[in-house]
């Protein structure tokens, strides 16, 4: 998939074929989960940045930082590139400067207070690469990759020799396309490694009777361990933001520059071409080959963290019907504040001398904004009108994360606690975000354990 088909794999969510699957959580978010080879990595915006220092300091586990730059390095050999600026992203660079979200830092994969080029994993011709494209580095002799398969559930069993006398993994059951059911079980010393993100693994853990045994028990499932916290401490960074459209076309552009500040406010962009059909705003289109076109510019701000927890429930026993989940955002007044300091720097953008070249020009020759959906507060130095903008407008930016976090569902080396041979190795067991788009922390998070693993397995 190139660029171009980021909206529309979003906006093609009800498809049977479509490699993404909606769900909208009770906050009233609509969002997105990536339901293809490569996960989420083959449907997102791109951005590829390496998680801020805070994350290793405060995310309960013992990295060994030397392994983990080593693994990053081993992902971005496979799918990282350096993007080219065009028009919007340089805007917004400069913009970002001007507004005073320095210094300059350049092309960069590291998370650094100021503006910079982050990595993309979109290539010089827009084609899209992912976390599967990493299977390139696997011996073909020793993996077989399935496909179009569904796991339903985790296969447990009594073990003196994995978790004293607790239950093990065994294996898994999955479902083919036609509903055929089929065992993967583990070897000797193996195994199984749950990788499903942040809704799909807590939810697959509880339909394998690992959970609060009141509530499976509601449910009629079978308890296989009691885990009190699978589902709890579930976390969306909320986005803001506005869009525009411009008086002149723009190139279409996903997330390449991107403003950090000291506080934390995290400030990027993305212009979008969209196909549109209504002749009263003949003035902003263009029409090659006898379609139109509509060019929105976006700025958008995430908030670093966040605070605010919510949680996951089930709403079926099939596996394939989402799970009911509520981050419960702004519920945190840290959260709205660091809302309000975001589109704040988003204002200050907008009034830089680079966004002017965006501005339609008026009566009296005065130049504006022509904003699709809701503008900034004029007032922004009103709390409680930007307080009321952050909640009115919140999306997401699809970096959500926890269900399984570590010290509550899995230990500091990812296994589940209380049950031998499972792991979660996924967003599910991050306590905080890693400060900015989670992939390159997911991507390096499977080579850091694998490696940790054979070293685990040679060492005996």
């Amino acid at each position: 998939m190139n660029q171009e088909g980021f909206l529309a794999t979003l906006m093609d969510v009800n498809t049977p074929d479509s490699p993404a699957q909606a769900f909208t959580s009770e906050d009233g978010v609509p969002n997105a989960r990536g339901r293809v080879l490569g996960g989420s990595s083959a449907i997102n915006a791109g951005f590829y940045s390496r998680a801020d220092q805070e994350f290793y300091q405060k995310s309960g586990v013992n990295w060994d930082l030397t392994l983990v730059n080593q693994s990053y390095e081993w992902v971005e050999r496979a799918v990282v590139f350096r993007p080219v600026l065009k028009n919007w992203q340089s805007a917004v660079r400069d913009g970002l400067l001007e507004a005073g979200i320095d210094p300059y830092n350049g092309f960069t994969l590291e998370h650094m207070v100021g503006t910079k080029i982050g990595g993309s994993t979109f290539d010089s011709l827009g084609r899209r690469h992912s976390a599967a494209d990493l299977l390139s580095y696997a011996r073909a002799s020793n993996i077989i990759v399935g496909i179009h398969a569904t796991v339903e559930r985790i296969l447990l069993a009594h073990s003196s020799s994995k978790a004293g006398s607790g239950p093990s993994a065994i294996g898994v059951i999955y479902s083919d396309p036609i509903g055929r059911f089929h065992h993967a079980m583990v070897r000797e010393e193996g195994e199984v490694i749950l990788c499903a993100g942040t809704i799909g693994s807590p939810q697959l853990l509880l339909l394998s009777g690992i959970g609060p045994r009141p509530y499976l028990s509601s449910w009629g499932i079978p308890v296989a361990h009691h885990h009190p916290h699978v589902g709890q401490f579930l976390y969306d960074n909320p986005r803001n933001g506005i869009s525009i459209v411009p008086p002149v076309p723009l190139e279409h552009s996903l997330i390449q520059v991107v403003g950090i500040t000291e506080g934390g406010s995290y400030v990027e962009a993305a212009s979008n071409v969209i196909p549109f059909s209504s002749p009263a705003h003949s003035a902003f289109l263009r029409a090659p080959s006898s379609r139109l076109y509509l060019t929105v510019a976006t700025l958008m701000e995430k908030i670093p963290g966040p605070v605010s927890a919510g949680s996951l429930r089930l709403a079926s026993t099939d596996v394939r019907v989402n799970p009911i989940v509520r981050f419960n955002y702004f519920s945190n007044p840290v959260d709205l504040e660091s809302c309000v300091n975001g589109t704040r720097r988003i204002g200050d953008v907008l009034r830089s001398r680079s966004m002017g070249y965006f501005k339609f020009l008026e009566w009296l020759g005065r130049r504006n904004f022509r904003f699709v959906g809701p503008a900034l507060p004029v007032d922004q130095s009103n709390f409680r009108q930007m307080a009321e903008f952050c909640r009115r407008t919140v999306s997401t930016i699809w970096h959500y994360h926890g269900g399984c976090v570590v010290g509550k569902v899995v230990d500091r080396k990812f296994n589940v606690i209380g049950i031998g041979g499972l792991r979660v190795v996924d967003g599910s067991t991050f306590t905080l975000s890693p400060g900015t788009n989670p992939q390159a922390s997911l991507m390096m998070l499977g080579r850091y354990v694998g490696v940790k693993m054979i070293r685990e397995r040679v060492g005996k």
